[in-house]
């Protein structure tokens, strides 16, 4: 593995930690509360997360992605909590398949991590500049948790 994806794979996995950290603060039940003035909680937050990565690496390569059945359903955009059902992933499910999100993607794409494809939106060519732009979709709702944390301790 080049240098560059070495850290590539480096940050993906200190921010995710940080995000994962940042998750197991909450309980379960307060994963699946939404505060005033919210749209998500936190459990909708993983699971979008999780999702957009998986979604912008396969709108590039064309490849059918490893996304769980349902999670469209419950974790694209515009999707809300209100869409969960009884088969919606529990918190710790989540959690797990965070953790090895990254992993798995370095696994499958390493070799191949700079091939060009056709662009696709904001002229992304390779799975490195996808990564690039999930690192940063997954700082905002890093963001986002940290602040229905405060939200919730506000209540409580």
């Amino acid at each position: 593995m080049e240098k560059r994806q070495e850290i590539l794979l480096s940050q993906m996995r200190t921010y995710r930690m940080e995000l994962l950290q940042l998750a197991k603060s909450f309980t379960e039940e307060e994963a699946d509360i939404i505060p005033q003035g919210f749209r998500n909680n936190l459990r909708w937050n993983l699971g979008h997360v999780f999702l957009d990565q998986y979604l912008w690496i396969q709108a590039l390569t064309k490849e059918e992605a490893p996304i769980p059945n349902g999670f469209k359903n419950w974790f694209s955009y515009g999707t809300t909590p209100t869409d969960f059902t009884a088969n919606t992933p529990a918190f710790t499910h989540l959690l797990s398949l965070l953790q090895a999100q990254p992993g798995q993607i370095f696994e499958r794409y390493a070799d191949h991590i700079d091939k060009e494809y056709p662009a696709i939106d904001m002229g992304m060519e390779t799975i490195e500049q996808v990564l690039i732009r999930t690192i940063f979709h997954e700082g905002m709702h890093l963001q986002a948790i940290l602040d229905i944390k405060k939200a919730l301790s506000r209540k409580i």
